[in-house]
């Protein structure tokens, strides 16, 4: 057997027809033959640039004999073993219908180690002008920048995985700037859109209480469907959510939840949980809101947005999707009080900066709002009317300086990092026995000690002006 060529090890000859061919080595196969790029110039001396070039490519690459795989083939290979088992199957069904429509049928045939930053140059381009398989009337033809943005993350995805596996001898999306775009502004409900929507439907006893657990809970919808009545705590009100359900080919499946901090608890608020002790009593079904066409089956996704949909049109509402409901949820939730630690936990983010990212256009209504139940805010409990009494005088200012130093002192609050870039400042005093906690955020700390005190000169004239009204209406002794 031959001396096993080095990668890098190349040659140059002259064509009879007068070009000059060069080749390296970039691998070798199992059996321990070389494999061979080859490439070709007009003269000698373009040759050898070429060369270096691609010897510098090839630099510490020793490629196996899969590279020469068609791309369509890596990217089955590449969903099938290395990705089916940490997508979720409606993820994975996604990517691999993403696929199938936009990439093989443009450069599914070519080489794998043979794709270049050019080839998905072009291919992105291409998808903007005319990608769009069957566009409707009036649709444009091309795929919107967010849709290319997101096959190239699923390119850059596979393509590093194969260069993980020494199939090429580097990242080709990694050269290529995708598609730029503006997020879509968040949809949410309004207090009145809600009301309206929650009388469309109050007769209806089953979608009633189906709709009305999602906009006080912000569960995800495959979340809802998943839930068992075994997950609920009547006495407690300690709900689990561990499971979801999602169609995926036509056949529901159920699954974990999104993420290992979608398994969570949470307790729910008194209203919901009454609700749902009411609305046990109708249902046998081991499932909380199980289809009614199988009693020992979740209800169908399909069903939960065909019927979303003919509320919104009955309530004139604008189009929203079911997550949009989850935005609500969380929106009112930060509006009235409720700090981001703890929403981030109800819904099932990752990290508090997660859910500080996704709702950052809420932060200063946040900050400004008093922090008030996240019952009278969602789930509709109205505070007890009081006698006639005296007008509220106005708050009067008061003084506050933070105190620096190892140990802060009473009534300063704290501040602590919670993220790489993000600071979160806390202030929570005691009114009439119970905590009333009220967040900032900042990206420095020295914003948000600022923020800090700011908020604390504001609650504290709050509290001194509400003792004060509660002085003159006698209802302090």
């Amino acid at each position: 057997m031959a001396k096993r060529r080095p990668s890098g090890d190349g040659m140059v000859r002259k064509r009879e027809d007068g070009r000059w061919e060069g080749r390296i080595v970039v691998g070798h196969k199992k059996n321990g033959d070389s494999i061979f790029r080859y490439i070709s110039a007009p003269t000698q001396k373009e040759l050898s640039a070429k060369l270096r070039q691609l010897t510098e490519a090839y630099k510490g690459v020793d490629l196996t004999e899969e590279s020469n795989m068609a791309l369509s083939v890596w990217l089955d290979k590449w969903l099938d073993e290395y990705m089916a088992a940490t997508l979720r199957p409606t993820t994975l069904n996604g990517y691999r219908r993403s696929l199938e429509l936009h990439v093989k049928p443009y450069l599914g045939n070519k080489t794998l180690s043979k794709i270049t930053a050019v080839d998905l140059r072009s291919l992105y381009r291409t998808l903007q002008e005319t990608g769009r398989v069957h566009p409707r009337d009036g649709q444009s033809p091309g795929l919107s920048a967010r849709t290319v943005h997101g096959i190239h993350t699923i390119l850059h995805h596979a393509l590093k995985t194969a260069m993980e596996q020494n199939l090429i001898p580097n990242n080709p999306a990694a050269e290529v700037d995708p598609p730029k775009f503006d997020g879509a502004p968040m949809k949410i409900l309004t207090e009145a859109q809600l009301d309206a929507f929650m009388r469309v439907i109050e007769k209806d006893a089953f979608w009633h209480d189906f709709f009305y657990t999602a906009v006080t809970t912000g569960l995800r919808r495959g979340e809802i469907l998943a839930l068992q009545w075994d997950d609920l705590d009547l006495c407690t009100g300690v709900l689990r959510i561990e499971r979801q359900v999602q169609r995926v080919r036509r056949e529901l499946v159920i699954s974990a939840p999104k993420t290992k901090s979608s398994c969570r608890s949470i307790i729910l608020p008194a209203p919901i949980l009454g609700v749902l002790r009411d609305y046990r009593q109708s249902i046998r079904s081991r499932w909380m809101f199980p289809s009614p066409k199988k009693e020992d089956s979740p209800l169908d996704p399909a069903a939960v947005r065909k019927k979303l949909a003919k509320v919104l049109n009955r309530a004139d509402c604008k189009h929203i999707r079911f997550h949009d409901l989850r935005h609500t949820f969380a929106t009112n939730a930060l509006e009235h009080g409720m700090d981001i630690k703890t929403l981030s936990t109800i819904i099932g983010h990752v990290t508090s900066a997660t859910t500080l990212n996704v709702y950052a256009h809420v932060t200063d209504t946040m900050r400004e709002n008093a922090a008030a139940s996240i019952d009278r805010g969602i789930a509709g409990i109205e505070p007890p009317r009081r006698a006639s009494s005296p007008a509220k005088p106005k708050a009067a200012k008061t003084d506050f300086q933070p105190v620096k130093g190892k140990y802060r002192k009473p009534g300063t609050g704290c501040v602590s990092q919670i993220g790489e870039h993000l600071w979160e400042g806390r202030y929570s005093p005691k009114i009439n026995g119970k905590r009333m906690a009220r967040n900032v955020y900042a990206h420095t700390e020295a914003e948000c000690e600022e923020k800090l005190a700011n908020m604390i000169r504001e609650m504290k004239a709050e509290i001194a002006a509400e003792k004060e009204w509660q002085k003159q209406a006698g209802l302090t002794g």
